[in-house]
């Protein structure tokens, strides 16, 4: 995962990446939460697709008005980011999900799936949570669906997998044929394992 584009995007899914904004989770000493404020969880919703550059800035206005408001759903967003992180680790580990993370998605998912309306596209129907506009928290809704879409998926679920690069952390969707894929990036953590093994060989 690297250091120097904060925003790289390559869990292949909305809540893998939202999950991936803490690099280096391992790690004691390089471990850097992106969320550091309201704006920033903001600048990550721009650039992830989830808000338009027109909701971004009616929200950062608002925002200087109510900051504690801000500041809530800053700390709701990074319990949900949290709770998320860790189920979908403890699949990847064959280990046993915590009830509290589990009770704490479904507060969330109970929360805005009371939201939840059909809208016709086409000659198809797609399920959306409709949240009023301008809402601290609307960024929040694609991504539980997101992580909801996958956990329902015994299939889709398999295919979650977490980067074998040392103090990483992240996690991605595997959507290689025969789910091959060990790094967050073969560019980054990748090619750093690559290096590691060519040096340790040459000596």
């Amino acid at each position: 995962m690297s250091e120097t584009n904060k925003y790289m995007m390559v869990g292949e899914r909305l809540c893998l990446d939202f999950v991936n904004t803490i690099s280096w989770r391992d790690s004691d000493d390089k471990r850097r939460d992106w969320f550091t404020s309201y704006d920033k969880l903001i600048d990550w919703s721009l650039h992830a697709g989830i808000l338009e550059e027109k909701q971004a800035q009616l929200l950062l206005k608002k925002s200087l008005h109510d900051p504690q408001e801000a500041e809530q759903t800053l700390a709701q967003a990074i319990q949900l980011r949290e709770a998320i992180y860790r189920i979908f680790r403890s699949f990847t580990k064959e280990e046993l999900i915590n009830p509290e993370d589990l009770t704490n998605l479904n507060k969330v998912i109970h929360h805005y799936y009371q939201r939840m309306h059909l809208v016709q596209l086409g000659n198809v129907f797609s399920m959306q949570i409709d949240i009023p506009e301008g809402a601290f928290d609307t960024m929040l809704p694609p991504i539980v669906q997101s992580a909801v879409e996958i956990l329902t998926s015994e299939k889709d679920l398999k295919r979650v997998n977490q980067c074998e690069g040392d103090s990483c952390g992240w996690l991605f969707f595997d959507t290689s044929r025969n789910r091959s894929r060990r790094w967050c990036s073969m560019a980054d953590c990748g090619n750093r394992a690559k290096s590691r093994r060519f040096y340790q060989n040459k000596k």
